[in-house]
């Protein structure tokens, strides 16, 4: 094995970053908000349950890709220039690093000022005599029916335990049995049992793990043995599964989507968690089990909580509703003040509509599908799901709309992770309703966000579009920072037109005017931009690169950009999680400069611009610079030509680049420093600014001087 200095040599010495390396520096900026003063306790509680929901899908999906590699011997070399065992290695060195900051900051500085907040979490034996009599009665009336012990030996099966439940190991002995006899049950806490079981109190509330509560009455499952061993624990097993789709798109690709989700329970377990003081012939007999090194064992002191993501039922209680800072209400998109009094459909003959949600709301998206439902000049509606909230208007509004006798075509993404379930529910409702449904294209996962409405105005058809860089969520919505267009523009239009034609029919289109669209073009056609900017340096002209995404991963985009660096390219990266390239390297990046946007709301547009000798090229979208992006999925981008819009676009950019609130710094070596206030103290909170946002902001923006 090479040794830990080493790794760290090779790792500085590659051009690149690792993908799941930088994703881990992501979520320590995550944590990183915990540490903020002007955050109280339950905002803090927040980010710790968002910080171990990441960690589980870490785990789950790029932790269980690793496995995929180690498991069946396949040589994987990261960007770090690592061997699979060698990045195991270091990944975990860095993950059991995190876990014990997230241990320290809960008992040390969170769980000591929860009774001044109204909040208390306890065990049982703390409580009054009467309250531990009502969580007796709870115990057995609601929590004792569901348990099942599920014991192993040499007549039982090893049972399947699922992943991310509490789960206790009960080593016990029967009376007479040697102590080399021993026997192992298990018994699994169902995901629908609160967490906590609340206890008001008149100067606040009491919060009792649901695991302290069971491990009081644990005996009562196991009458007339003698238990030697109480060990709580957690397992993550392997999510990470590549669909192989049939000819058969109608039926067999969804059953294949559904065995593949039934395989999600029973994949390889990667992680787990215990409580200290555990039974070591327990988890011995567990690693051997799961074939799972030590170093994939992380160890919950006996004080703390496992699974932190149970802090959602805290935040979440009534009666610290206004605890967590509200929201401002959305103002009027600056393109359309008037949303209230105006008809849609006749504005949006006249002009383009920008919305920057949460700033603005998602509300004349819903009203243009709501008024095309009701409308008789209304003909057809097409549509691309990715993610949609629970309970969605959008799903109904399109069922009213069969209903109204519209043609109404819908593309549900069914692999969209972890919601591949609810997207083949709601497929089935929309497809039984009469919709026209396709479930995904080929083996290519659709991400593009794009809706298409065709209504009949006396004589002519005109087609109202919506393109987009988030889902058609209303959930999300108000807390992802997204870019929307509403428009009839006929160019978009009809690029839009044969887009839908690609993706519900069998067509190649030879080109398309202002849609950049992936897995054909659209790498190349950015790397063509970004060579643009590079010859327009080399021959002394303006030229800059301005570009806000989730994550940049992709390996070609990358040296263009490192090219263009070279070239003297001014390029200024807005990545808020994965970022691969390392900026600020001599020779190779002096001119390219990384920052990181985390705050109140998960930043989520995508914009790509470039300023091209004063001929501004500016495209928003639903694509990373991933290969991902670029190679497996059908995405899009689109142009923003209408003047004030673009400048609307640039200024989302300005402002992330000004911004002294939520910004990191990112270093040459792939670690960040938060970005401070300016020497007379002043702060920039883009979370807060876009909401106070003036036409007059707007005109005078410029990103090259």
């Amino acid at each position: 094995m090479i040794q830990s200095d080493k790794i760290e040599e090779i790792i500085y010495s590659s051009d690149l970053i690792s993908r799941d390396l930088s994703w881990l520096k992501f979520n320590e900026r995550v944590f990183d908000q915990i540490l903020r003063e002007r955050r109280n306790i339950f905002e803090k509680f927040k980010f710790l349950a968002i910080t171990a929901s990441n960690l589980d899908e870490f785990f789950m999906i790029r932790v269980g890709s690793l496995y995929n590699y180690l498991d069946y011997d396949k040589v994987r070399v990261d960007y770090s220039g690592l061997r699979e065992d060698a990045f195991k290695m270091k990944l975990m060195i860095e993950c059991q690093n995190f876990h014990r900051k997230q241990q320290e900051i809960f008992l040390q500085e969170l769980l000591p000022k929860t009774e001044e907040a109204g909040l208390i979490l306890s065990n049982v034996k703390n409580l009054r005599e009467e309250e531990q009599s009502i969580i007796k009665d709870y115990f057995f009336k609601a929590v004792y029916p569901m348990l099942t012990p599920m014991v192993f030996d040499g007549y039982h099966t090893f049972p399947i335990l699922m992943n991310k439940l509490l789960i206790f190991g009960v080593i016990t002995i029967s009376e007479g049995d040697k102590k080399d006899n021993r026997k192992l049950s298990f018994v699994q806490i169902p995901s629908n049992i609160p967490r906590f079981f609340e206890v008001e109190r008149e100067n606040g509330t009491i919060f009792v793990p649901i695991d302290e509560i069971i491990r009081e009455h644990i005996s009562s499952l196991f009458r007339n043995v003698t238990i030697e061993h109480i060990n709580l624990f957690r397992i993550t097993r392997n999510g990470d599964f590549t669909l192989e789709e049939s000819e058969d798109m109608d039926t067999n690709f969804l059953e294949e989507v559904k065995r593949k989700l039934n395989e999600r329970k029973t994949g390889r377990v990667v992680r787990i968690e215990i409580e200290e003081g555990y039974s070591k012939w327990m988890i011995n007999l567990l690693k051997e089990r799961w074939t799972i090194s030590d170093d994939s064992i992380f160890k919950i002191p006996r004080k703390s909580l496992m699974d932190f993501t149970g802090l959602w039922q805290v935040i979440g209680n009534k009666r610290f509703k206004d605890k967590i800072p509200a929201t401002p209400n959305p103002i009027p998109p600056l393109s359309y003040p008037d949303a209230a009094t105006e008809d849609i459909f006749q504005v949006l003959k006249h002009k383009d509509i920008l919305l920057h949600h949460p700033y603005n709301s998602m509300e004349p998206i819903l009203d243009l599908l709501d008024k095309a439902v009701d409308d008789p000049s209304v003909m057809a509606i097409k549509m691309t799901i990715y993610r949609l909230a629970k309970n969605s208007r959008i799903v109904n509004a399109l069922l009213r709309a069969v209903e109204n006798g519209k043609h109404v075509s819908v593309l549900f993404e069914v692999k969209a992770r972890f919601d591949e379930e609810n997207n083949i529910r709601e497929a089935k409702r929309l497809q039984k309703a009469g919709c026209f449904v396709i479930y995904g294209v080929s083996n290519f996962k659709t991400h593009t966000k794009l809706m298409l409405i065709v209504r009949k105005d006396e004589n002519k058809v005109t087609r109202y579009v919506h393109l987009g860089s988030g889902n058609y969520n209303e959930e999300t919505s108000r807390i992802y920072t997204d870019i929307g267009l509403l428009t009839t523009n006929e160019v978009l239009a009809n690029d839009v037109s044969e887009f839908f034609n690609v993706i519900t029919g069998h067509s190649v289109p030879s080109t398309y005017q202002n849609l950049l669209t992936s897995p054909r073009e659209m790498r190349r056609s950015l790397v063509e931009f970004i060579e643009d900017e590079a010859e327009h340096a080399r021959q002394g002209r303006p030229s800059g690169i301005f570009i806000k995404i989730n994550s940049l991963e992709d390996s070609e985009f990358i040296y263009a950009l490192y090219r263009a660096s070279q070239a003297g390219v001014p390029i200024k990266l807005i990545i808020r999680g994965i970022c691969c390239l390392r900026p600020g390297r001599k020779g190779l990046s002096d001119n390219i400069e990384v920052i990181s946007i985390v705050g109140d709301f998960l930043e989520h547009s995508r914009i790509y611009h470039f300023h091209n000798n004063g001929k501004h090229r500016t495209y928003v979208g639903s694509a990373d610079a991933m290969v991902r992006s670029f190679d497996k999925r059908l995405e899009s981008l689109f142009r923003v030509e209408a003047p004030f819009l673009e400048k609307q676009l640039m200024n989302i950019i300005s402002f992330n680049l000004k911004d002294n609130v939520n910004s990191y710094v990112m270093q040459e070596d792939g670690n960040y420093i938060s970005k401070q206030p300016g020497e007379n103290g002043e702060e920039f909170n883009i979370h807060t600014e876009f909401f106070t946002l003036t036409p007059e902001q707007i005109y005078g923006v410029k990103l090259i001087e």
